[in-house]
């Protein structure tokens, strides 16, 4: 039977996988590492434990077993990133004794590697975008000239952006694959790279999957993330914009498919670029709880988190095929530097102020004294929207970035705003590379507006001096199981 669970991750998603285990009355443990003793998610959860020094940590999957083992824990949830996709920490907690709360083992391997990933989807009848392998510059030309250019030299082993570049002409490929291979290795420990065909024009759409131990796999719709910079997403919506229905169906259930011919269970999704004549071809699959999860709970009223745990724990799912009503957006909120061309802005938040409303949902991972480290990926928050039509989301997604206050770091609160203004946006006639052509645009445009906001903000903090500090928190009497972060952490198990 589910027990107590260790969450192998931090930050924001660490806090909202400790909050679906609370409604379900289930013990949660955080994970911690130097840079993170303070940090929200370690003071969410009912136990905190140090796994180390600094970020490799995280990616440790001794210590994370050894850290579940000893606080009695009956299961892992990887959350998104670090080992998330690591089919060595699943078949590391089945060897322990612990449940892996995310797919098998072995589908995580099969769809782990891009290259494998690929072959073993064509296998399944799902259309992949026209590539192969670049083991050397040579076979890397002879795949390019076979596909034409423009081409994208990927990581295998690649995510979130990294370890990928285009490339418009032979005479710039074998550069480009020196620091593909580069990057690959640095951030993956794997410098294996193939070549794609770039689609012109093309969206980034995904498929949403959840599957259970019985043999039932469902989808939940669609996400559109096209509006990405440095090839990571910063707004995603759900339906789709530019998706004729009988394409939405296509790959809803070439997506299931796909899943099903891997033995897949647990929530997964599907990466596709949609072309402009509404064809459509897989790019790879994410073996995990999405980033971007939020909006399809939005529109379905499912939580994903919960069908997770009950599939670990060997239950089917509680629903069937999912409905959708209404439309979703979210907006990621990073310490970065759109002028800076979206540097990360480490540093201490001095003041943030969290939008609400009806129908808006902040998952964040920081507060008011939070340290924003250098060590890791600056996402702030991830704030989402529901609306019966896509004017009225992306409005209140507005209103909700225009309440959003953030003093201490910079950060792209002020170019969200912008970005979902502009015409193309409002019209939801955008590419995957609208943003990378429009940024200088929108940052000109931006300037004055972040301006005015951090004068209102720091005006606000000096009047908050002058009134002198605030009262202590009260004890809370209430017997509950959250705690205010100005109260003392709970006891750290080392």
């Amino acid at each position: 039977m589910a027990g107590k669970v260790l969450i192998a991750n931090r930050g924001e998603i660490a806090v909202r996988i400790a909050r679906a285990l609370a409604e379900l009355s289930l013990p949660s443990v955080a994970v911690y590492t130097d840079a993170d003793r303070d940090a929200l998610h370690a003071r969410r959860a009912d136990e905190a434990l140090r796994l180390g020094e600094g970020r490799a940590a995280y990616l440790d999957v001794e210590r994370v077993v050894a850290a579940a083992r000893s606080v009695g824990a009956w299961g892992v949830h990887p959350g998104y990133g670090f080992l998330s996709e690591s089919s060595e920490l699943c078949r590391a907690c089945e060897a322990a004794g612990l449940v892996f709360i995310g797919p098998p083992a072995s589908a995580i391997y099969e769809m782990g590697d891009k290259a494998r990933a690929r072959k073993r989807m064509q296998e399944a009848g799902v259309p992949v975008v026209p590539g192969g392998p670049a083991g050397t510059l040579e076979e890397a030309k002879v795949t390019a000239r076979s596909v034409g250019y423009p081409v994208l030299l990927k990581a295998t082993a690649g995510g979130g952006g990294k370890g990928m570049r285009r490339v418009d002409s032979e005479a710039e490929l074998e550069r480009a694959l020196e620091r593909t291979r580069s990057e690959a290795e640095k951030s993956f420990g794997d410098g294996s790279v193939y070549v794609e065909k770039a689609i012109l024009g093309a969206r980034h759409v995904e498929i949403q999957v959840l599957g259970d131990k019985h043999g039932n796999l469902v989808h939940l719709f669609e996400r559109d993330c096209s509006l990405q910079r440095r090839h990571q997403k910063i707004v995603e919506e759900t339906p789709c914009p530019a998706l004729h229905e009988a394409t939405r169906e296509a790959m809803c259930q070439v997506a299931v498919a796909g899943a099903r011919a891997i033995g897949y269970y647990s929530a997964g999704t599907f990466e596709f670029l949609l072309g402009q004549d509404q064809s459509f071809y897989f790019l790879e699959m994410n073996t995990r709880l999405q980033v971007e999860h939020p909006i399809t709970e939005l529109v379905t009223g499912v939580d994903l988190v919960h069908e997770m745990l009950r599939v670990a724990d060997g239950a089917p799912l509680s629903f069937g095929q999912a409905e959708r009503r209404g439309v979703a957006i979210e907006a990621r909120v990073y310490a970065e530097d759109p002028e800076q061309g979206f540097l990360p802005a480490p540093g201490r938040i001095e003041r943030l102020i969290a939008p609400s409303g009806p129908f808006v949902r902040d998952d964040g991972g920081v507060v008011s004294g939070s340290w924003v480290s250098p060590e890791f990926d600056p996402l702030l928050s991830k704030l989402s929207v529901w609306g019966r039509n896509r004017e009225e989301a992306r409005a209140r997604l507005l209103r909700a970035l225009g309440e959003y206050s953030v003093l201490g770091v910079a950060t792209n609160l002020t170019f969200l705003e912008r970005l979902l203004a502009h015409p193309r946006v409002v019209a939801g006639d955008y590419d995957t590379t609208f943003v990378e052509r429009t940024a200088s645009e929108l940052r000109d445009e931006a300037r004055p507006e972040q301006d005015l906001r951090d004068a209102l903000l720091l005006t606000a903090l000096a009047a908050d001096a002058d009134r002198g500090p605030p009262a202590p928190a009260p004890t809370s009497t209430s017997g509950s199981r959250w705690r205010d972060y100005a109260r003392p952490p709970v006891t750290r198990y080392r």
